[in-house]
């Protein structure tokens, strides 16, 4: 029996896994021609980017795979940059709950300062996302 359980459990998890895959090789795929921005990219000079809304692929004014790609840049760095002040947050609150609830015991009084610390880290790293995008933008040479 002990050694039928865990058998079971991957197996289940190996068909919720594998399920999705098969389905979808069966469904053909639309054709890609069109991006929605949602980031201003009117004010740069060497790539032409429609102001706002979609971009078609097949448009001959606009460098729409590039915007699309930037937008998309854009986008995961600013949830990135989101999430990781979120959790900076709840760990500096939580280091400092840790250290006022210490009651004196050094071990607690660090386990809170070591929170703190990687909250402040996760804010480096935050900051860090933020400026991903601009350092594309300065390497690609496209402002």
């Amino acid at each position: 029996m002990k050694k039928i359980l865990p058998a079971l459990v991957l197996l289940s998890a190996l068909a919720v896994l594998v399920a999705p895959l098969v389905i979808s090789a069966q469904v053909e795929m639309a054709e890609i021609s069109k991006c929605t921005l949602t980031h201003d990219f009117s004010a740069w000079t060497k790539v032409k980017c429609p102001a706002s809304g979609d971009c078609l692929f097949t448009d001959t004014t606009n460098d729409c795979p590039t915007c699309c790609l930037l937008n998309t840049l854009y986008t995961v760095t600013d949830w990135i940059f989101a999430a990781l002040i979120a959790i900076a947050g709840i760990f500096i609150i939580w280091g400092g709950v840790l250290i006022v609830m210490s009651g004196g015991a050094p071990e607690k009084v660090t386990a809170g300062r070591q929170n703190i610390v990687w909250a402040i880290i996760a804010i480096l790293v935050a900051l860090l996302a933020k400026a991903i995008p601009a350092i594309v933008k300065a390497m690609l040479k496209l402002g």
